[in-house]
């Protein structure tokens, strides 16, 4: 199929839609997409097993998308930038204590638990996987998800110091993550006895500072050349320049494309670009990135539905989902817990804090273009219907329910 007919295809689904829960279903909008696409993936995969040329456009349309690439390689880039620069960074400043912790250690913790107990449980519901795998596995569903956090938490009602942890946490842990399925998929293609210390030092050097650097200096370069001018079309173009060339950098470089762009978003956006008060360039680049933020996130969530088309179907696909959504929200629970608890009485955390953190920690679009990345082996089609099911339970689940229980943990939520 065509690119222009596979983008033409996409946008016209999402616009449709994003219309039908606009004006029918009227759930949050991001909710709404997913679950409008997962719905109208189920009736496709139906109406395609008793007439495949009735659904032929949208299956196609599903199997033509390079998911995983599509949104690592491009969409990625635009919507951290977007979440970055919109992020209030006095506020992160105050809470970079447990956003670091959250983003590093919490996502290792949560990683090699999840391993621990889908290796040692699953067995009982005739799942065996190695641990190496079941790693791996832990370690793309770990970080949450920040376009799917950012998409839910910005219309619920946490408490700001809460949502900026959170939304920080889900900034900088896709970095971390990354960097961990990366070496953990070294380890299973070279085995354990041959991989290198060295060269696992060296890659997280590599993209941790690289990208952090990277992003920092192009960041601080371009809030400079924005603020030196007041024609808001050349503002433009000097942001989506900068999100553009950093992304081709990283990748050519193998920095961390999510760290480098963060940082960028978040010292483009540490000041204010105004020239004068007739030209509010920062309030409207602000809303520039606002609306690509919201529309990239529309049609994100379009592909995330439409990804059901292409999931296999194996035997045990139900009973892997649901243990996987249990022992992600274990993991989750206990990698915030175990280090915050250290630090309960500095960062005035209790558990109502623990289990709204929880219950919000999102995961979305690239843990499925992780797991779709995967190479052929007899353990790929689990990780993928796993993390699946972990999405569309977050997303659908979680989101939907995250204010009921916000108003239960209003009196010990601090």
């Amino acid at each position: 199929m065509d690119l222009f007919v596979i983008i033409a295809l996409l946008v016209i689904v999402s616009a449709v839609f994003s219309f039908i829960n606009a004006r029918f279903t009227k759930l949050p909008g991001t909710i709404g997409i997913v679950l409008l696409a997962t719905i109208s993936s189920v009736i496709i995969l139906i109406i395609n097993q008793l007439n495949p040329a009735s659904a032929k456009y949208l299956t196609s349309l599903a199997k033509n998308i390079n998911f995983s690439k599509a949104l690592l390689n491009i969409m990625l880039g635009f919507l951290l930038f977007s979440s970055s620069f919109n992020l209030d960074s006095r506020k992160l400043k105050k809470a970079m204590r447990p956003v670091f912790i959250l983003s590093t250690f919490g996502v290792i913790l949560s990683t090699a638990i999840f391993g621990l107990l889908l290796f040692y449980l699953a067995p009982f519901f005739h799942i065996h996987m190695p641990l190496i795998y079941c790693l791996l596995f832990g370690a793309l569903v770990s970080p949450t998800d920040p376009v799917a956090v950012s998409a839910i938490v910005k219309n619920s009602k946490l408490p700001s110091h809460l949502e900026t942890i959170i939304s920080g946490e889900s900034l900088f842990n896709d970095g971390v993550g990354l960097i961990l399925f990366v070496i953990i998929l070294e380890i299973t293609r070279v085995g354990e006895e041959n991989i290198e210390l060295s060269k696992v030092i060296i890659l997280i050097i590599r993209e941790v500072i690289g990208g952090m650097v990277a992003g920092a200096f192009l960041g601080y370069l371009a809030q400079r050349l924005m603020k030196s001018v007041t024609d808001f079309q050349t503002i433009v173009l000097i942001s989506l320049a900068l999100v553009m060339g950093l992304s081709v950098l990283a990748t050519m470089l193998h920095f961390s494309i999510p760290l480098a762009v963060v940082t960028a978003g978040l010292f483009a956006g540490s000041n204010s670009i105004n020239i004068d008060n007739k030209e509010r360039s920062h309030e409207a680049l602000e809303k520039f990135w606002q609306l690509v933020d919201d529309m990239l996130n529309t049609i994100l969530f379009v592909m995330i539905g439409l990804q059901l088309i292409n999931l296999p179907f194996v035997n045990s696909y139900w009973v892997t989902g649901s243990i996987s959504i249990v022992m992600i929200l274990i993991a989750r629970w206990l990698s915030i817990m175990l280090p915050l608890t250290f630090l309960r009485r500095s960062l005035n955390v209790n558990y109502s804090n623990i289990n709204v953190m929880t219950w919000a920690g999102l995961r979305g679009g690239i843990s499925i273009a992780l797991a779709l990345s995967l190479p052929d082996t007899p353990y790929r089609h689990l990780i993928l219907s796993g993390s699946y099911f972990i999405v569309i339970f977050s997303v659908i689940v979680q989101g939907l329910t995250l204010n009921s229980m916000i108003n239960r943990s209003a009196k010990s939520i601090k």
